[in-house]
């Protein structure tokens, strides 16, 4: 088979916001023990068997995972709580084989993430290292959406000293994931400014499908990478590959809030589900190699929670993408390798503000239903600056956690509208009980932002 002449980069962006002590089910910090069996254990074996994936870690996330405590509550949730919910649903269950046997199959999916966490010593973070390229800003603000250039800087520098401080027997190359996509040709000088050499960034309704496959150079000097929705949008959509009849549903939950059935509402079959990855996963493969047959360069640029997490066969179809990319010619490369093979073009002269929200604004965190939170985050910023270097860092850790893209997404989304609310609110009240007392200390806001410096607002 003739190689194509272009080649794809798989890029993993890894992120959950600061949930680790803020709550437990059904909104909080079991969200990141369910991400880490489910997506970043399974990532990481493909990663250490040499899969060439991109890997990108928010600073938030690498905050909560070296957080005193936190793995081991992790172990507990997975060598207990999983434990005793299974059997409790399989007990609930007996007689109806098909139900049992899902059940059993997600239960030894979580002892096995319970004993590789073991064997890591608990230590995902010190065995992600090795694999860490691109990082993100300090709390995954959406930087269009500040109300400051000092704003920005501190987000981008506190997020980039986290990752050089923690992973620096890996050197960073300069690639900075932008929070939901979201970009403004004003941030240009202060992505260069900060070092950032480049960032990804969603142009589906700017440019032409062709063009969405070289970089391009804005007049800052930044790359700005577009990602590839026609082969994002094979899975990752409405009718992308996850909603096959065979793959385990996600919504339908037994009493325990487990999985145990298809999508067609069957009892879920594994050995069913993966034929169906295998099959997806050529598919996958020949339409890419079709996309990139001229040359260029795909992104394809997901969630690292939509691999396991979200979808649950997305370690079983990464990894036959792998093997059917090797056996149909087509080159997965290392996006920061690819940008060296890949001449930019000039960006076009008036790009606009996009994101990957739904539309391609800032729609999702400045709409109406979220206006407020996204005012009172500004406010926010703008009084911590007008107080003076003499804040204190409780006031710019609470601001940090203040300006995180997920509280407006939990509730413009609907997905958790009131946790999202209350953390917002929350943090709102810290920054102003830090602002009236600066000397002093509170750990409410625990591990976040260990590398931020409260300077960084006043420097230049």
């Amino acid at each position: 088979m003739t190689p194509a002449a272009g080649e794809l980069a798989i890029v993993l962006h890894t992120h959950q916001p600061y949930v680790e002590g803020f709550g437990t089910w059904p909104f909080g910090e079991e969200w990141l023990w369910e991400s880490i069996a489910t997506s970043y254990l399974p990532v990481l074996d493909l990663l250490d068997a040499g899969a060439p994936l991109t890997l990108s870690l928010t600073p938030v996330l690498c905050d909560q995972l070296e957080a005193p405590g936190a793995l081991e509550r992790c172990a507990q949730f997975l060598g207990a709580i999983r434990v005793q919910s299974h059997a409790r649903d399989i007990a609930t269950a007996a007689g109806k084989t098909g139900v049992v046997v899902a059940l059993e199959h997600s239960a030894a999916l979580y002892e096995r993430a319970r004993a590789q966490l073991g064997r890591l010593g608990g230590n995902l973070l010190g065995a992600l290292a090795r694999h860490a390229a691109w990082t993100s800003s300090a709390t995954h603000a959406v930087l269009p959406l500040l109300a400051t250039d000092a704003g920005v800087r501190l987000q981008l520098r506190a997020g980039i000293a986290g990752h050089r401080r923690r992973f620096a027997a890996r050197p960073w190359r300069g690639g900075l994931w932008l929070p939901e996509c979201a970009y403004a040709p004003g941030l240009d000088p202060l992505l260069e400014e900060a070092g950032v050499r480049a960032v990804c960034v969603d142009l589906t309704d700017v440019l032409g499908p062709d063009q969405h496959l070289r970089p391009l150079r804005s007049a800052a000097g930044s790359l700005l990478v577009p990602i590839d929705r026609a082969t994002i949008e094979l899975v990752w959509s409405k009718g992308g590959y996850p909603a096959d009849p065979a793959y385990r549903s996600y919504y339908a939950f037994t009493q325990h809030r487990h999985r145990a059935w298809s999508n067609d509402g069957e009892p879920y079959d594994p050995a069913r589900a993966r034929a169906t990855a295998r099959r997806h996963a050529a598919d996958f493969v020949a339409r890419t190699r079709e996309r990139v047959a001229g040359g260029g360069l795909a992104v394809f640029a997901v969630d690292t929670e939509l691999i396991g997490d979200w979808w649950h066969e997305g370690p079983t179809w990464l990894a036959a993408v792998l093997d059917e990319a090797a056996a149909q010619g087509l080159a997965v490369a290392h996006l920061d390798d690819a940008l060296e093979r890949h001449p930019p073009v000039a960006a076009p002269a008036a790009l606009p503000v996009t994101s990957w929200g739904t539309p391609r604004d800032l729609t999702t965190w400045s709409a109406p239903p979220v206006a407020s939170m996204a005012w009172e985050a500004r406010d926010a910023e703008l009084r911590t600056l007008a107080a003076g270097p003499d804040v204190g860092e409780r006031a710019v850790r609470e601001l940090l956690a203040l300006q995180s893209s997920d509280w407006a997404f939990l509730v413009s989304q609907d997905l958790a509208a009131p946790y999202g609310r209350e953390r917002a609110a929350a943090h709102r009240a810290g920054l102003d009980a830090a602002l009236a007392a600066p000397g002093e200390a509170d750990p409410a806001v625990r591990n976040l932002a260990p590398h931020a410096s409260p300077q960084a607002l006043w420097e230049p």
